[in-house]
């Protein structure tokens, strides 16, 4: 027990499975599957999987300049107007612009100290309720946000693709009847609860 408390933090982040999402008959957009797996204390869950789109990143970044103003925060890979959703090249270089935007922050002590940067990773809160969660303007707190999106979400998307693909797609419509059985998150997490014994923050 004594060696486990001087196990190193650490927070992997990965930004993966870009899918186009229609918005209406003319408009479509990208989003992005952000996976967490981390030890830290800062984290309420120690694995999560949300998915977030290009101006939800925007937005977070504001967020987080106008909170931590002597902070530098990292830049998002640019918005340009060649943009194709539909060219996988395009695609991966965003997406590994978000992956490292998102590893650099999360080594910032104080930007981690930010709720909003906490639901942004941890559950599938718009930008308006993230807001009037951390402002106070809601019933729940950003734990309960936390708490109640995991225990909406017992598996990470990608096993349950994988559980479809197993299948005929005779299912292949039924999105949110998972029973709850299985390897859940918590199996993940479960070794991860260490907490450093006397590490400056």
């Amino acid at each position: 027990l004594i060696s486990i408390m001087h196990l190193q933090e650490f927070v992997t982040v990965l930004v993966r499975d870009p899918r186009i999402q229609k918005e209406d008959s003319w408009h479509s957009y990208i989003d992005y599957e952000i996976f967490i797996h981390t030890n830290s204390i800062c984290f309420t869950r120690k694995t999560s999987c949300v998915r977030r789109r290009y101006r939800e990143f925007v937005w977070l970044r504001q967020r987080l300049q106008s909170n931590a103003v002597l902070i530098q925060l990292p830049e998002l890979p640019s918005k340009t107007p060649f943009f194709n959703m539909n060219n996988p090249n395009h695609v991966d270089h965003r997406r590994q612009g978000l992956q490292g935007f998102l590893e650099k922050i999360l080594q910032d002590a104080l930007l981690l100290s930010d709720s909003r940067l906490h639901l942004f990773l941890q559950t599938q809160l718009s930008p308006e309720d993230m807001e009037a969660c951390v402002s106070g303007q809601t019933k729940y707190s950003v734990a309960d946000a936390i708490h109640s999106f995991a225990s909406l979400n017992r598996r990470f998307p990608i096993e349950d693709e994988e559980r479809k693909k197993g299948k005929n797609d005779a299912d292949s419509d039924s999105e949110s009847s998972s029973s709850g059985l299985g390897p859940s998150d918590d199996s993940i997490s479960c070794g991860c609860k260490a907490s450093p014994a006397s590490e400056e923050s």
